[in-house]
């Protein structure tokens, strides 16, 4: 499921035009995104939660030439699934 495809659902499910479920959908990311951002953590509770997990820097090698390269610190987010839905998708 693609964004616009979220959008059409929750279209359908709620009876909202299509602006008003956009603006709700786009709502919903862009707070989850802020969040992470500020360092902060977001749980939904039977879904999951949204964490940044923070990479040290480290020397690298570059498989093609071989050459060692220094790749720098960096901040990537992740999910961790919540036990609810982990059972709901394990049927």
């Amino acid at each position: 499921m693609n964004k616009s495809e979220l959008v059409a659902a929750l279209q359908n499910e709620t009876g909202l035009n299509k602006k008003e479920a956009e603006l709700v959908v786009s709502t919903f990311f862009d707070e989850i995104t802020k969040s992470l951002k500020n360092g902060s953590r977001t749980e939904i509770r039977g879904f999951g939660s949204f964490s940044v997990k923070k990479y040290k820097s480290y020397t690298g090698r570059n498989p093609k030439t071989g050459q060692h390269i220094r790749v720098a610190s960096k901040r990537l987010p992740v999910f961790k699934v919540g036990k609810e839905l982990k059972e709901k998708v394990d049927f």
